[in-house]
C-alpha cells in the first residue's frame, strides 16, 4: 500500500462484537499515545465531534510519562527551523496557541528569552543568517553586541549573541494533564495502562487490541513517540524511517549558580545536526538545568545509562540508516560518549558559555529519551512526518518543538481526520 506523505509537518468505548458488525460511524477515533501531541489532537476532535468521538490509549499508568514529560520545558520561538517546513509553522503557531491555553487555565507560563551566543569568530558569522530565518519565521530576535549582552547576562561569556524575545518556558506535563482532564469532561475517554497489541484493519476501520480485549476503531491516529514506527508495523505499514533514541543527559546548577542565567543561555547550533549542544535552561519552577549532551540509547525508554533493551538494541544497529550516520558522524559521536561519561569534559562544555560555573556546582538531574528519525542513507529527518494510509494516519517524527508546537500539531492532524472522514464542512 502506498504512503501518503506529508512533511514539514470520557464514554468508555464499546469492547468489539464480531456479532455487531465492521467499525462504522459511531466508533471512536483511536489516538494511540497519551503525550501532548495525541492528547492535543484528541482534544481538538473531542471539540468538533462531541461526547464518545475520542478514545485516547496510553499504556503507561498517566499521561505524559515520556518525551512530554522529560524535556526541558522550553517553549521554542521557531528561530532554526527552515522557513516553509511543518516545524517552522507549528512552532510558531502552537507557542501562540500554548499560551493562550495556559493564560485562560492559569498554568504558569513566562515569557523569558533567550540568548544564542557566539563564542568564537566562525559562531558570530553565523548570527546575521540566522536572524534572517527566524525574522522570515516570523520571530522577534535581533543581534546583540558584546556590551548588551554582559548587561543582560554578566556571567555569561561572548563576543555578541541573538536575543530571542518570543521564547518561554512552561510544564508541558501540567499541560498534558490538562488535556486529558477537558478531555474526560467533555465525555470522552483517557484510558491509561492500555497497551495496544495488535491493529487490524476490518472494513472502513480497524480492531484495535488492547490488553485481553478488543476495541473497534473509526479511524486510527498513531502518536506513539519512542514507539511510532512500531505501531506503524502493528497496523501493516512500513514506515521508511528509522527511529533512534538518543539519550539526553543533564545537570542541575545549585546554589548560587542558578542565579548565573537570567534567560536561556543556548550556542550557537552546528548546522549539520538537530541538537543543539549544551545550553542553560530555566524551568517554571526555578530549577536551572544545564545539557544536554546527546548520545545514542540503548533502549527506547533508556533515561539511564545503564538501561539495556536488547530488541531495541538489535534494531538500531540493525537499520542501514543508523549504520550510515554513524559511519559519517563516528568522530562527533565518540565525543558525546566521552562527554556524557566525563563530568570534567561536561564542565569545560558548560564553562564555554559561563565560565563561573564549578564542578560542585553541578548536580545530576533526570535524563531526557528524544526519538530522532533517520532516513535509509542516514540523513536526519529534519521535519515532522506525518503518514496517511485509509483509515489511519501515522506520525513518525515528531522530535522538538514538538512539545512547542503539540496544539498545532493537534489541530492539524485533526483537521486531517475530519478530512478523510467527509467532516471537514461540519
Amino acid at each position: 500500500m502506498r504512503w501518503s506523505t506529508w512533511f514539514g509537518t470520557g464514554s468508555r468505548s464499546d469492547t468489539y462484537n464480531p456479532e455487531a458488525g465492521h467499525p462504522g460511524m459511531h466508533d471512536p477515533v483511536v489516538i494511540i499515545g497519551g503525550g501532548i501531541v495525541g492528547l492535543s489532537t484528541a482534544w481538538h476532535l473531542s471539540r468538533s465531534m462531541g461526547p464518545g468521538s475520542v478514545l485516547v490509549l496510553e499504556k503507561e499508568k498517566d499521561v505524559g510519562l515520556h518525551q512530554t514529560g522529560h524535556n526541558s520545558g522550553v517553549v521554542h520561538s521557531g528561530i532554526y527551523y527552515r522557513p516553509g517546513t511543518l516545524k517552522a509553522r507549528l512552532c510558531r503557531t502552537g507557542g501562540e496557541l500554548l499560551e493562550r491555553f495556559c493564560e485562560e487555565r492559569s498554568i504558569p507560563f513566562e515569557r523569558c528569552g533567550k540568548v544564542v551566543v557566539a563564542v568564537d569568530p566562525g559562531e558570530e558569522e553565523r548570527l546575521p543568517g540566522l536572524v534572517e530565518r527566524g525574522r522570515a519565521n516570523g520571530v522577534t530576535c535581533r543581534v546583540i553586541r558584546r556590551e548588551e549582552l554582559v548587561e543582560r547576562e554578566p556571567h555569561v561569556r561572548g563576543r555578541a549573541a541573538i536575543l530571542v524575545e518570543d521564547t518561554g518556558i512552561v510544564d508541558f506535563l501540567e499541560v498534558s494533564r490538562r488535556l486529558a482532564a477537558e478531555l474526560e469532561l467533555s465525555g470522552n475517554e483517557v484510558r491509561r495502562g492500555a497497551r495496544v497489541r495488535s491493529i487490524v484493519r476490518d472494513g472502513s476501520g480497524y480492531r484495535v487490541g488492547v490488553g485481553d480485549g478488543i476495541v473497534r476503531a473509526r479511524f486510527v491516529v498513531n502518536c506513539g513517540g519512542l514507539h511510532a514506527d512500531r505501531i506503524a508495523r502493528l497496523a501493516g505499514e512500513h514506515a521508511d524511517v528509522q527511529l533512534v533514541p538518543f539519550r539526553g543527559q543533564y545537570f542541575e546548577l545549585t546554589g548560587r549558580a542558578r542565579g548565573y542565567c537570567r534567560h536561556l543561555v543556548y550556542p550557537v547550533p552546528d548546522p549539520a545536526y538537530p541538537f543543539l549542544g549544551v545550553h542553560l535552561t530555566r524551568h517554571i519552577d526555578g530549577r536551572v538545568d544545564c545539557g544536554p549532551n546527546a548520545v545514542p540509547a540503548f533502549a527506547r525508554e533508556g533515561y539511564r545509562a545503564r538501561n539495556v533493551n536488547l530488541r531495541d538494541v538489535l534494531e538500531i544497529v540493525a537499520g542501514s540508516g543508523f549504520r550510515r550516520m554513524a559511519m559519517r558522524n563516528w568522530r562527533t559521536g565518540l565525543g558525546e560518549i566521552v562527554r556524557a561519561s566525563t563530568r570534567s569534559r561536561f564542565v569545560s562544555a558548560v564553562r564555554r558559555l559561563v565560565p563561573d560555573v564549578e564542578p560542585e556546582d553541578l548536580l545530576a538531574a533526570p535524563s531526557g529519551v528524544r526519538a530522532q528519525a533517520l532516513w535509509p542513507d542516514g540523513t536526519l529527518a529534519d521535519d515532522f512526518v506525518v503518514r496517511e494510509v485509509p483509515g489511519a494516519l501515522h506520525v513518525v517524527n515528531a522530535p522538538s518543538p514538538a512539545a512547542t508546537a503539540g496544539l498545532a500539531i493537534g489541530s492539524y492532524l485533526s483537521d486531517r481526520v475530519r478530512t478523510s472522514l467527509g467532516l471537514a464542512g461540519e
